[in-house]
């Protein structure tokens, strides 16, 4: 079956099969966290994309030894299993240098707009976004056998950015970030994994852009 990106909680994981890079999508808790493990291919090292929730379904996905743990942002439903899984792994955790603070387990790694991270032969590009958060974070494989596939946390998702709650200085920053470090840089074809629903597409969501700077959400 070919990756749709549509899972829901309790549901099966959706797997997708690149030429170095495994994705698979979980979604966990009662927030309907997506989590994205990711395993390299050639090392079969192992990295996980927020560790929402529901720690045993997290571990049974990992399977096995895990290299790091990376939260988006601060929001207690994207790390509120990340303890469970770095004490029964012993991942290293990396997380954005300005939200580090607001996560209760210590980050081993403090992230930087521009930063590679890299595990097993993958690398990673972070790119730091503000308004949802002060110190969110995205991250980048750019596929070199096809197109980039962004990670986005609760920046960006189908239909618009992440919440800022009627700020119109981090509603602009947000969309300003969006705008600057991943519509301009990055092709239509680049695959959005949100932190919550459904995937789409940097092309589906580009002609929207307009109408979300003028709507202020």
């Amino acid at each position: 079956m070919s990756y749709h990106g549509a899972v829901k909680v309790g549901g099966t994981p959706a797997v997708r099969e690149l030429p170095q890079l495994m994705i698979t999508k979980v979604a966990v808790g009662p927030t309907n966290n997506n989590a994205y493990l990711l395993r390299c291919r050639a090392t079969d090292q192992q990295l996980l994309i927020d560790a929402a929730a529901d720690a045993p379904v997290l571990l049974e996905t990992v399977g096995g030894s895990l290299a790091t743990v990376v939260t988006t942002h601060r929001h207690q439903d994207h790390w509120n299993a990340l303890a469970a899984v770095v004490q029964a792994t012993g991942a290293r955790t990396a997380a954005g240098r300005l939200d580090a603070e607001g996560i209760p387990v210590p980050s081993d790694l403090l992230l930087d707009d521009g930063d590679t991270l890299r595990f097993g032969e993958i690398d990673l590009t972070v790119r730091h976004l503000v308004g949802h958060t002060p110190g969110a974070i995205v991250l980048i494989y750019d596929d070199p056998k096809g197109h980039p596939h962004l990670f986005t946390g609760d920046c960006l998702f189908p239909g618009g950015i992440g919440n800022t709650w009627g700020d119109s200085a981090a509603f602009t920053s947000l969309l300003d970030g969006v705008e600057t470090k991943l519509f301009a840089t990055l092709p239509d074809e680049t695959w959005v994994y949100p932190g919550h629903g459904d995937d789409t597409t940097l092309g589906t969501e580009r002609p929207n852009l307009a109408e979300w700077r003028t709507r202020g959400w």
